[in-house]
């Protein structure tokens, strides 16, 4: 089970890349990605996911969990591009708990 810390980690980190948005790009790696657009945002959330596929084969605990954090990170970016909130993702989380998987994926054809 995911914990309330991890919860509000995840929400102070979304809530400093939404506040980075109308930083300079030269002084902030956020911003120069959101400044960048979703192209770009989207093509590092990619890669950033590779590498976690690549880390998850070699077994080293501390390369998945490095992997994973810049996967999360990015992936807030891209939320942040797309005005996805992690309110919005949670109620719809929540709504596909309601249900077994096979019935999740069957209800989105």
């Amino acid at each position: 089970m995911i914990s309330g810390q991890f919860m509000e980690i995840l929400t102070h980190l979304a809530e400093i890349i939404a506040a980075r948005r109308g930083a300079p790009a030269t002084t902030s790696y956020t911003a120069s990605l959101l400044q960048s657009g979703r192209s770009r945002i989207a093509r590092k959330f990619g890669e950033e996911a590779i590498e976690l596929v690549v880390a998850s084969l070699s077994e080293d605990k501390q390369e998945i969990t490095a992997e994973a954090a810049d996967v999360l990170y990015h992936l807030l970016v891209l939320l942040e591009d797309a005005g996805v909130t992690l309110d919005e993702l949670t109620e719809l989380l929540q709504q596909r708990q309601a249900m077994g998987g096979l019935e999740e994926k069957a209800s989105r054809s």
